[in-house]
């Protein structure tokens, strides 16, 4: 806004510099343009004011010209313009009875939506003596507060001759949007008085989609009118200029294709004419990385399946699952999203090859489910199970010591038994059952099955090859991914375009409809393991917490938490983050796939948390242990040894286990120290649930209650109080735009934080040779516990980090 500024004052320095200038300039400008650039679509694409670029959304031409002689096509004074967003090129043809000049210009913007700057520089061939043309620097600012207001200001410098002007442009909107707007412009010139200015003013109608009406006076008491019409990628325009008896003088023509513009009749946009086709190969992620990195996102798929529901020339969606790999919260947003799609009467046609139970899951949501014909669909059911390593650590020679003080708080069973404890297989089961009444209940609904007949179907065959699937009417049809487009022509009764998510309408329209910035709601994730540098990345989260609570723009946060915990300082430092943030500006929480223990610990200053049914949530809990040397040491021929200070200081030493790169310690703690380590978790304990009972609205007691490390579904969690509304991201979003005080169908910019990385580093890290991934992965949480020896730690076993439900 400085910049803004600067160039505002250059722009009026200018006006005082005496002269005249020859430049092609305003008075050149204006001939051929309808409105001011400040108050209707992009002017002359930086030729004017080359600000005006920030705004333009895709690559466009455009030509005009001036007849003089009535005969349409007669071109001796013309301008070609060719813009992509923030960049463009133009050039003028003027002709005399002296000769003739072309004019170039190359222009630059950048900016934001209710603030941009443009810098542009020109240059001339042809009878340039006789014109008197110079090379020539644009400086220009475009500033768009808010939907009502628009305000440019240009400033034309000529690099020799000492030629310049300045313009200022303004135009209003009295609704809001491109119905009406009222607009006027002033220039100023070298040697002329500010008094002196050339001016004009005028009115610009859109009475329908792509059909815009102009009249424009000047200060000559000449005045125009034009019409143009858009017919989506393509336009035309016409507009008379009349001398002061109302005479006219002569017509300006323009042609423009390229960019898609609002359209009355765009044949492109038939109802009901297309198909969206969406490929969900490899994973659902929440962020993408900017480079090398095809992943689909978990918002960027909502949103195209919500701007499907929209779009007019949407009939309905064929997705492909092959390759797909989500774990079953993603996917229960996503089919609710769809559920919600043919609420609006819209087909949905998805392909399997081969299924498993929360894969079919998913694509039971479709009118139409087609299968390979050589695919299998497992409908075994659902399970989630462990593997301890507590007798494989014991022939290693490394001992621990499980401090366990609260009954459901299993997070080191995994190295401290071999097998579930009786409350971890309580709290599991609970889950695992609420998890396979969601299936059955939205499956039977889909399919019309009874719920029983879905339990024999998982519990009597639950192996399904092509045949058995159509017969027992788990899928409608056969066929590949390149038949669906047939399924799709016997489901409508006739053919259909199919399109991708990039030429969606909503993704193409201009947005001069409305100026200024949308109203802005922030999207930041917490995932994976709560830790200061890596994971959630603790320390740079607050950073963005406290930048997304400055910044006033932004009405709003969704945070997105998918945290199985870790640290508690990590998870405290950002719970305290939100706590201020939710101060300021509603925070709804939106919980994922796995949201406890510390990743509720996050959640619970939320002014809202949403959770899926299925999401696994709560362990308001602490738990440690300790890993130590009951001969390892010995085993690999490896000794130690040391000097002290300190009756404790030799707690944490030991030798470093090769590959792991941590420390083993050499010895068990003493009675001493484990009595201190479990007053330490106890008085966690005790500040977590205190913690929780004042952000929930409770008593101590009516949390400690539902705590001890219990895991909930979201289901459960909803009942015992620790979840306010079932849902995923999309109603959390839709419930902060409500309590940020924005209309339901005002559409929002959303900004996610932390910011994606350019390219993927672990794509280069080199990776454990003939170690296979189960293994490396048991590695790493050995590794983490050591990381973590003898600290008290609020979070749920690490194999729920990116756990898949079987």
């Amino acid at each position: 806004m400085r910049t803004a500024l600067a160039i505002v004052f250059l722009a009026v320095s200018l006006t005082m510099i005496p002269g005249q200038s020859t430049m092609p300039g305003y008075l050149l400008q204006r001939e051929f343009s309808l409105a001011p650039a400040a108050a209707m679509g992009y002017g002359l694409y930086g030729f004017d004011n080359p600000a005006v670029l920030n705004y333009l959304h895709q690559p466009d031409l455009y030509f005009t010209w001036i007849d003089t002689t009535g005969k349409v096509f007669n071109a001796e004074n013309w301008g070609l313009f060719m813009a992509v967003p923030n960049l463009s090129f133009g050039m003028m043809r003027r002709e005399n009875l002296l000769g003739r000049v072309y004019d170039y210009r190359i222009s630059h913007s950048f900016g934001s939506r209710k603030a941009s700057l443009g810098l542009g520089f020109g240059w001339s061939s042809g009878d340039v003596d006789i014109f008197e043309r110079s090379n020539v620097l644009s400086l220009g600012t475009m500033i768009r507060p808010d939907r009502h207001l628009s305000l440019g200001l240009t400033g034309l410098l000529a690099l020799s001759g000492g030629d310049r002007e300045a313009t200022a442009e303004l135009g209003l909107r009295p609704f809001g949007n491109e119905l009406v707007t009222l607009f006027g412009d002033y220039n100023i010139q070298r040697g002329f008085e500010l008094k002196d200015g050339f001016w004009s003013a005028g009115l610009a109608l859109e009475p329908l989609p792509g059909v815009r009406l102009t009249a424009r006076y000047f200060d000559d008491k000449t005045f125009n009118a034009g019409v143009q019409l858009s017919l989506g990628r393509s336009g035309l325009g016409s507009m008379i200029h009349f001398d002061e008896d109302g005479e006219p003088v002569n017509s300006v023509y323009g042609i423009r294709l390229g960019a898609n513009d609002r359209a009355l009749l765009d044949p492109r946009t038939a109802k009901r004419s297309s198909y969206l086709k969406l490929d969900l190969n490899g994973p659902l992620r929440y962020q993408r990385f900017v480079m090398f990195d095809k992943a689909n996102t978990l918002k960027g798929v909502l949103e195209a399946i919500r701007a499907a529901k929209a779009d007019k020339s949407i009939a309905g969606i064929a997705i492909n699952t092959s390759g797909m790999y989500a774990n079953i919260e993603l996917l229960w947003e996503l089919r609710a999203q769809l559920a919600d799609f043919r609420s609006a009467g819209k087909h949905v046609v998805i392909y399997i090859d081969n299924a498993n139970t929360v894969d079919y899951y998913f694509a039971s949501v479709a009118d139409k489910v087609v299968m390979d014909p050589v695919g299998m669909i497992d409908l075994r059911g659902l399970m989630m199970g462990k593997t301890y390593l507590k007798g494989s650590l014991e022939k290693l020679g490394i001992g621990f010591d499980e401090w366990r003080f609260f009954k459901y708080k299993s997070a080191v069973e995994i190295v401290s038994r071999e097998n579930m404890s009786d409350a971890d297989r309580e709290q599991l089961q609970a889950i695992i059952d609420d998890m396979y009444d969601v299936i059955k209940a939205d499956v039977s609904s889909s399919r019309g099955f009874t719920p029983e007949r879905f339990d024999d179907l998982v519990n009597n065959t639950a192996i399904f090859m092509a045949k058995t699937a159509i017969e027992n009417g788990l899928v409608d049809t056969l066929g590949r991914w390149d038949a669906v487009e047939d399924v799709v022509k016997s489901l409508e009764g006739k053919k259909k375009t199919f399109i991708v998510p990039s030429q969606l309408s909503c993704y193409n329209l201009p947005e001069d409809n409305k100026w200024g910035g949308k109203p802005q709601i922030a999207i930041i994730y917490g995932l994976g393991v709560c830790a200061m540098d890596e994971g959630i990345t603790a320390r740079q989260l607050v950073k963005d917490v406290e930048a997304v609570t400055k910044d006033k723009s932004i009405k709003a946060v969704v945070f997105r938490v998918d945290s199985p915990g870790g640290d508690a300082l990590a998870s405290d430092i950002v719970a305290e983050a939100f706590k201020k943030c939710a101060v300021k500006k509603p925070v709804i929480v939106s919980q994922g796939f796995v949201a406890g223990s510390g990743g509720y610990w996050l959640s619970m200053y939320g002014t809202r948390i949403v959770a899926a049914p299925i999401t696994i949530t709560g362990s308001i809990g602490v738990i440690g242990g300790w890993l130590y040397d009951q001969g390892f040491k010995s085993k690999l021929g490896l000794s130690t040894d040391k000097v002290q200070a300190g009756k404790h200081a030799d707690m944490e030493f030991g030798a470093t286990l090769p590959l792991l790169g941590a420390s083993i310690p050499d010895r068990n703690l003493t009675e001493e120290e484990r009595g201190r380590m479990e007053a330490e978790i106890k008085g966690m304990y005790a500040e977590f649930v205190q913690k929780v009972a004042a952000a929930r609205k409770r008593s101590y007691d009516e949390i400690e209650a539902i705590a001890q490390g219990r895991v909930w579904s979201g289901i459960d969690g909803k009942d015992v109080g620790i979840v306010d509304t079932l849902g995923g991201m999309e109603l959390a979003i839709s419930i902060a735009k409500q309590l940020a005080g924005i209309a339901e169908k005002t559409e929002v910019e959303i900004v996610e934080y932390p910011k994606p990385g350019l390219f993927n580093a672990d794509f280069f890290k080199p990776k454990l040779i003939a170690i296979d991934e189960k293994t490396q992965k048991n590695i790493g949480l050995v590794k983490f516990y050591l990381d973590h020896n003898g600290q008290p730690i609020p979070m749920l076993p690490m194999e729920y980090q990116g756990m898949t439900i079987e």
